[in-house]
């Protein structure tokens, strides 16, 4: 990771080639790509997918499914370690800057978006109101993201909780 970004820095995300990421990790090209699965994965992957899904089930299952996806988030995002606020700024404002990456986004996007539905769901909830309640909570923490990146707050979790903020009604 630590050479992707390093070569994004320099050359830009775009002119960057996985080959040229390999060869300055000191691996080969199928090592890189035995840890990702392309190159934008190393700046949109993430492993909370399952965790948000998994607390999610475990939210009171009288909660209707905007506030079980956000109690899931709450829940989740508690009970993992912060990443390094540094690495995900820089991780994140390469993707804020380059318009190439949004196609990326949106499939990562997507995928947390299945796993919030997917967990609504199976506590009840109708498949189209999962959606939307999904939608909107990924939405809101990729938009909440993205304007950290480029800001200058240090804390990763002051971004979730502006995003939990507003979808909760909230006013700043």
């Amino acid at each position: 990771m630590r050479a992707a970004l390093e070569l994004f820095d320099e050359r830009g995300y775009d002119t960057t080639t996985a080959a040229a990421i390999a060869e300055r990790a000191g691996v080969t090209e199928m090592t890189f790509f035995r840890h990702f699965t392309s190159k934008d994965a190393v700046l949109i992957a993430d492993p909370y997918d399952p965790l948000i899904a998994e607390a999610i089930r475990r939210q009171p299952v009288d909660l209707p499914p905007l506030a079980a996806a956000i109690g899931g988030v709450v829940d989740a995002w508690s009970g993992v370690p912060a990443p390094g606020s540094a690495e995900v700024r820089e991780r994140l404002r390469i993707v804020s800057r380059t318009p190439s990456l949004r196609g990326a986004l949106a499939r990562n996007s997507a995928e947390t978006e299945a796993a919030i539905a997917d967990a609504l769901t199976a506590r009840g909830a109708s498949g189209s109101d999962a959606r939307i309640a999904a939608s909107a909570t990924v939405g809101a923490l990729n938009a909440a993201l993205l304007d950290w990146a480029d800001g200058v707050d240090p804390e990763l979790g002051t971004a979730i909780a502006a995003a939990l903020r507003v979808l909760r009604g909230g006013a700043r």
